[in-house]
């Protein structure tokens, strides 16, 4: 029995791999992304996550957009988002982040985050 739905939206392949593996292994539901503009049509057209992990730097659409975009979608605003970053950053970010993880990430820390929010 799956524990919730994830959304893992990463241009990298290899560390989305890694986040899929690990979190397939928890039992959790996980569809993925490679940029902003396809994570919205995820969200448009499938089923709504419980939560979603946001790399910020990718082409297309960053997830800095992908986020100001998806806190004015009355139909996903309140979906928390988990930020993936090489980089911290703390001012500007959108109210629906409930977390920022730099990386390479700490798997552990970031399963914790998932059972919080699922």
């Amino acid at each position: 029995m799956a524990h919730g739905q994830i959304l893992v939206v990463d241009d990298d392949e290899e560390a989305r791999t890694a986040v899929v593996e690990a979190l397939e292994h928890a039992q959790f539901l996980v569809r993925t992304a490679t940029n902003g503009r396809d994570a919205l049509e995820a969200l448009r057209t499938g089923p709504r996550p419980n939560l979603i992990l946001l790399d910020l730097h990718m082409p297309v659409m960053d997830g800095w957009e992908f986020a100001r975009r998806a806190s004015a979608d009355p139909a996903v605003a309140e979906i928390p988002i988990c930020m993936l970053s090489g980089v911290e950053r703390s001012a500007g970010i959108p109210p629906q982040v409930v977390a920022v993880l730099r990386k390479p990430l700490d798997l552990s820390r970031l399963l914790s985050i998932v059972y919080q929010y699922c």
